[in-house]
């Protein structure tokens, strides 16, 4: 199969959240086990030290910020994070580069007999896709993301150095549980004993679930809001001047609100990194911070497109993370804000929609997946709260017409959800993925 082809078959082959949602969610580990000692448990027996991060926002640019870092200090780093925006093979890099469509096309030709007999979800397969590639290039380190939830997230085989959650919010309720409690005991199911874990923010009844947890297993537990890792922070440059304990003044390229938080968890994980025999110097923790997109091409959050107007896209797509975005347009200085916006079906749209601004002009767009909220019910609740806009057939369209209408010292903002961001760019911004990702191999 050539790529292309390999790509088609997975899609179709496995079930996908992203696109299928809830049927395509397949919550265990037997699975991944069964078929990870089918190929060799890479996992296993390969001095990879691990790193563990779960979450509900700020996953990616946690681990992602992780892996620039270290990488700066000398190790081989994989990463492996989801879902992609541009090319399937983000979502498994070392030092920064993507997994070689060859290496895609041999693993999948090599595990065929394997997805027919065990009929894998697509998250499952990219899993075990990814440790068998860190394996297979031997990698010192590898950061892996959380797909949802942990403790049965198909990713809890490994046993890592460090395990990482940087918050709790209210999302994928149907399969993580109805309250905060219920879906930190799933997010702390990634705590194993004797490891270290780190906790970013937590309320205090929800650091009682992480604690009972954590003593269970006799696992170190921090907490990063207890810490003075990071003492001060400003923005800076669209990025952050963050004030640091143990490494001076550095500055972070990631822009909006959400990174003075990601970085506290960020500067908590290397204290404990440190502690475990990593050898992180500060250079190295400067450049990670200043250079995360080129180190690891990270897409979407808080993404300056375009300037006159100033155009960014972020991929902030539950309550907290639209909450985040909002608090990041207050600080932003224009004339009037245009808004490009879609969710899918299965996020509490009606809770973003009362977050946002309504003194903005929306272009109201639907993602390209089978979750897909449809753009005229969007904008029909949103008319009902007061926020004004047009319904466009396509994402492309949407922003076309922003761009039209904005004034120069206006503001643009695309966002809502990881599809909405990924069209976006590859439609009417490709020239920003020119220096991070090459979509041509």
């Amino acid at each position: 199969m050539t790529y292309q082809q390999t790509i088609d078959y997975l899609f179709a082959a496995t079930p996908q959240f992203e696109q299928q949602g809830g049927s395509a969610y397949k919550p265990g580990l037997e699975r991944v086990l069964a078929m990870a000692e089918a190929i060799g448990s890479p996992h296993l027996g390969s001095g990879i030290r691990y790193i563990h991060v779960a979450g509900t926002n700020g996953k990616g640019s946690t681990s992602s910020t992780l892996a620039a870092i270290l990488s700066a200090a000398g190790y081989r780093t994989g990463l492996f994070t989801s879902p992609h925006l541009v090319d399937f093979r983000e979502r498994i890099r070392i030092d920064g580069m993507p997994i070689e469509e060859c290496a895609v096309v041999d693993f999948v030709e090599r595990t065929r007999s394997l997805i027919e007999q065990f009929s894998p979800s697509f998250f499952e397969l990219t899993t075990l896709m990814a440790l068998h590639h860190f394996a297979e290039k031997k990698v010192d380190v590898a950061i892996i993301e959380v797909g949802m939830g942990g403790r049965l997230d198909s990713t809890n085989i490994i046993t890592p150095e460090l395990s990482i959650v940087t918050n709790i919010s209210l999302d994928h309720t149907q399969f993580l549980g109805s309250t905060l409690e219920a879906i930190a005991g799933e997010k702390a199911g990634i705590f194993k004993p004797h490891v270290p874990a780190l906790v970013g923010e937590a309320s205090a009844s929800l650091r009682s679930v992480f604690r009972a947890k954590a003593e269970l297993l006799d696992a170190p537990l921090c907490f990063a809001e207890d810490s003075d890792v990071l003492q001060d922070a400003e923005p800076d440059r669209g990025g952050w001047t963050l004030h640091t304990r143990d490494y001076g003044t550095l500055w972070g390229e990631l822009g909006g609100a959400a990174q003075r938080l990601n970085a506290r968890t960020i500067l908590a994980a290397l204290a404990i990194l440190t502690h475990r025999s990593f050898q992180i110097p500060r250079a190295a923790v400067e450049e990670g911070f200043a250079h995360v997109v080129e180190r690891s091409h990270l897409l979407g959050r808080w993404q300056k497109v375009a300037s006159q107007p100033d155009t960014y896209c972020d991929t902030g797509h539950n309550e907290a993370g639209i909450r985040l975005v909002v608090e990041q347009l207050k600080q932003e200085q224009y004339q009037a804000l245009h808004i490009v916006f879609g969710m899918v079906a299965d996020k509490d749209w009606h809770s973003v929609l009362r977050l946002l601004p309504t003194s903005a002009h929306y272009y109201f767009v639907q993602p390209t997946s089978d979750r897909a909220l449809s753009s005229e019910e969007l904008a029909r609740e949103a008319r009902s709260i007061g926020l004004g806009g047009f319904v466009f057939p396509s994402i492309e369209e949407g922003c076309l017409a922003a761009q039209k209408a904005a004034l120069p010292q206006d503001l643009i903002y695309i966002g809502g959800s990881n599809y909405i961001v990924a069209e976006a760019l590859k439609k009417c911004y490709p020239h920003t993925l020119e220096s991070v990702f090459n979509t041509n191999h």
